[in-house]
C-alpha cells in the first residue's frame, strides 16, 4: 500500500510551501479513501513517494487517470497567502492503495 503526491516542478516553490502542498494533498487524499484501505495503509506505515510533474496539465491529467482506476486522489489550489496566486493548483495526491495500481497512475513520473 502507498499513495503517491505528485507537486508540480515549473511553479518553483520554496521548500516549506512545497512540504505544506504535499501534506494538504496527503490529508485530503487519505480523507477520501475507504476504511478498509486506510486501516491497511496505516498499518503498513503510510507510505509516501513525492513526485514532479511539469505542469498543471500533467497535474490534471494525473487525476483523471486516478480517478478512472477508480483510487482516491485530491488536486490541491492554493489559497494564495504567500507564493503563489489564489487557486494555482500545485499538488495531486493518489492513494492510499495498492502499490500496483498506484503506480499504473504515477509509477513513470520522476522523483521530486
Amino acid at each position: 500500500m502507498k499513495q503517491t503526491i505528485a507537486v508540480r516542478g515549473d511553479l518553483g516553490m520554496g521548500a516549506g510551501k512545497l512540504a505544506a502542498q504535499v501534506a494538504h494533498a496527503s490529508l485530503s487524499a487519505y480523507e477520501d479513501t475507504d476504511r478498509r484501505t486506510a486501516s491497511e495503509w496505516k498499518g503498513s506505515g503510510q507510505q509516501k513517494v513525492v513526485v514532479r510533474v511539469d505542469g498543471e496539465d500533467a497535474l490534471f491529467e494525473v487525476a483523471d487517470v486516478a480517478d478512472r482506476e477508480g483510487l482516491p486522489h485530491a488536486v490541491i489550489r492554493d489559497a494564495g497567502r504567500t507564493q503563489l496566486d489564489p487557486g494555482t493548483a500545485t499538488a495531486v495526491a493518489v492513494g492510499p492503495g495498492r502499490d500496483d495500481v498506484v503506480d499504473r497512475v504515477t509509477g513513470d513520473l520522476p522523483l521530486y
